[in-house]
C-alpha cells in the first residue's frame, strides 16, 4: 500500500468499526432500557428497528449523496451524527425520545456503507487488501463493540456510558476532515488522455490522470450531477447503472443478505441447545448448582468467538480480490456455504469438538465472503455511479436481506433446525450459480 491507500484505509477502518459498535451495543442497552422506560419488549423492539429499518433504507439516497458530495464528508457526517445521536441517547427522558434518537442514528449510520466502499474502490489501489482491512475492523466492532459496553455498564450508569461511547465517533469525525487523501487515486487513467485505457476496465467512468492540481476538479469529473439533483436524474441513472450483469450482482447480494441475516439472527439459540445437548448448562466450566453456572451463557461466547474468527475470514477474503477474479472467487464461497449449511447440525450433534469446529469454519467462510461481493460489485460498476451502486446493494443486503430473519424463523416455527439449513443452503446455491453466470464475460462492458 502506498501513502494514499494507508490514509483511506485507517479511515474508513475506523468508521466501520464505529458504525457497528453502535449496531450491536444497542442490544446491551435495551435490557436496561426495559426497566428504566418500564416499557414491554414488544413496544422497545418497535422503537429499536425505527433505527435498524433507516440503516437499511438510507443506504440507498446515500449512495447519491456519495456520488454528489464525496466519501470524506459524507463518512465524517456519519461519524458526527452516530455521536450526536448517543449523546441524545444519554439524554432521553422516554421512550418516545428514545426512538428519535436511534432513528438519528440508523439515518447517520446508513450513508456509512456507500461512503466507505466507495472510497475504497475509487481510491485504494491495492483495492483487496483494503476490503480486508475493512471488513476485519467491522467485525472487531461487531465482536469487541457489545462486549466493551457490557464492560462499562457494569462500572458506571448506563446514560455515561451511552455518553462515553460517543466520544470515539466524534473525534474520528474530526480527524477525517484533516486527514489527506486522494478520494479517486485508483480510477485515475493509465494512458493518454481522451481515449486512453482505463484501470476499471469500464467505458468512460474513470478520471484522466491529466495532471490537474485541483483535486476537487478531478473529483467531480467522476461524478454525475443529475443523480442527486432530480427525481429524472435518479432514474436516468438507475437504468445506466442496472445492466444485466449489475442485475445479477444485486439478486446474488440480496440472497447473501438473506443467508446472513437468517443464520446470524438466530445462531445463538440454535447453539445454546447444541451446546445443552454436548455439555450441559455451562457445566463445562462451572458446578451446575453454582452462581456461574446461571449468569454463564457459553452460547453467547462461542458466538462472539465465531464473529471474532470472522476478522481472519475477512482477510483471506480480501487478499483473494487480489489473487483471482472476484465473481468466480465469490462462487466458490457460496459453494463452501451450501455445504456448511448441509452439514451443520449432524455435525453439530456429535459431540462438542464438531460443534466447535463446524462454528469456527462457518464464521470464517460467512465473512470471507463480503470482501470478494465488494470487489464484485466494483467490477461490475462505473465509477462516478459507485455510490449509487453501493447504495442499491447494501440496501438488498440489509433492507430486503432482513427478510432472512423473518424467513428462518417461520421455518423454525413449523418445521425443525434441519430444515432452515437446508432452506440457507437454497439462498446460497441460487446466489453460487448466479455468480457463477456473472464470469462468463470478462468484459464489465459488454452485458
Amino acid at each position: 500500500m502506498n501513502d494514499n491507500d494507508r490514509s483511506i484505509v485507517g479511515f474508513t477502518m475506523i468508521g466501520h468499526a464505529m458504525v457497528h459498535t453502535y449496531e450491536l451495543s444497542i442490544p446491551i442497552l435495551m435490557t436496561i432500557w426495559l426497566l428504566e422506560f418500564s416499557t414491554t419488549a414488544a413496544t422497545l423492539g418497535y422503537v429499536v428497528t425505527i433505527g435498524y429499518g433507516l440503516f437499511g433504507v438510507g443506504a440507498l439516497p446515500g449512495g447519491i449523496l456519495v456520488d454528489r458530495y464525496g466519501s470524506r464528508a459524507l463518512i465524517c457526517a456519519c461519524l458526527a451524527g452516530m455521536g450526536l445521536s448517543f449523546l441524545l441517547v444519554s439524554l432521553t427522558p422516554g421512550i418516545l425520545a428514545l426512538a428519535v434518537a436511534l432513528g438519528i442514528w440508523g439515518i447517520a449510520a446508513s450513508v456509512y456503507h456507500p461512503a466507505g466502499l466507495t472510497l475504497i474502490s475509487n481510491g485504494v489501489r491495492d483495492r483487496g487488501a483494503g476490503f480486508a482491512y475493512h471488513g476485519m475492523a467491522g467485525n472487531i466492532g461487531i465482536a469487541l463493540g457489545p462486549l466493551a459496553t457490557a464492560l462499562l455498564l457494569v462500572a458506571f450508569d448506563w446514560r455515561l456510558v451511552a455518553a462515553a461511547l460517543a466520544i470515539p465517533s466524534l473525534a474520528a469525525a474530526a480527524a477525517g476532515l484533516v486527514i489527506k487523501f486522494d478520494e479517486t487515486a485508483a480510477v485515475e487513467s493509465v494512458g493518454i488522455p481522451d481515449g486512453g485505457e482505463r484501470e476499471d476496465g469500464g467505458d468512460g467512468g474513470g478520471e484522466r490522470r491529466d495532471g490537474s492540481e485541483n483535486e476537487s476538479e478531478d473529483r467531480d469529473a467522476t461524478r454525475s450531477p443529475t443523480s442527486a439533483d432530480s427525481l429524472a436524474g435518479l432514474a436516468a441513472e438507475t437504468r445506466r447503472l442496472f445492466t444485466v450483469a449489475f442485475l445479477t450482482v444485486f439478486v446474488v447480494v440480496t440472497f447473501s443478505g438473506l443467508y446472513y441475516r437468517g443464520v446470524l439472527t438466530f445462531l445463538p439459540d440454535l447453539l445454546g441447545n447444541f451446546l445443552e445437548t454436548a455439555v450441559g448448562d455451562s457445566q463445562l466450566l462451572f458446578d451446575p448448582e453454582s452462581p456461574m453456572a446461571e449468569e454463564f451463557d457459553l452460547a453467547q461466547y462461542l458466538y462472539v468467538g465465531l464473529l471474532v474468527v470472522g476478522i481472519a475470514g475477512q482477510y483471506v477474503g480480501g487478499r483473494l480480490v487480489d489473487a483471482v477474479e472476484p465473481d468466480r472467487g465469490l462462487a466458490v464461497v457460496f459453494v463452501a456455504l451450501v455445504v456448511i449449511a448441509l452439514v451443520f447440525v449432524p455435525t453439530a450433534q456429535a459431540g462438542l469438538w464438531p460443534l466447535l469446529a463446524v462454528s469456527v469454519v462457518l464464521g470464517f467462510v460467512l465473512f470471507a465472503l463480503q470482501p470478494l461481493e465488494q470487489a464484485t460489485i466494483a467490477k461490475y460498476s462505473r465509477p462516478d455511479t459507485r455510490g449509487l451502486s453501493f447504495g442499491y446493494t447494501y440496501l438488498a443486503i440489509f433492507g430486503i436481506g432482513a427478510l432472512g430473519a423473518a424467513i428462518v424463523g417461520t421455518v423454525l416455527t413449523y418445521a425443525s433446525p434441519s430444515v432452515m439449513f437446508v432452506v440457507l443452503a437454497g439462498f446460497a446455491g441460487v446466489a453460487c450459480l448466479l455468480a457463477l453466470s456473472l464470469g462468463r464475460r470478462d468484459d464489465p462492458g459488454e452485458w
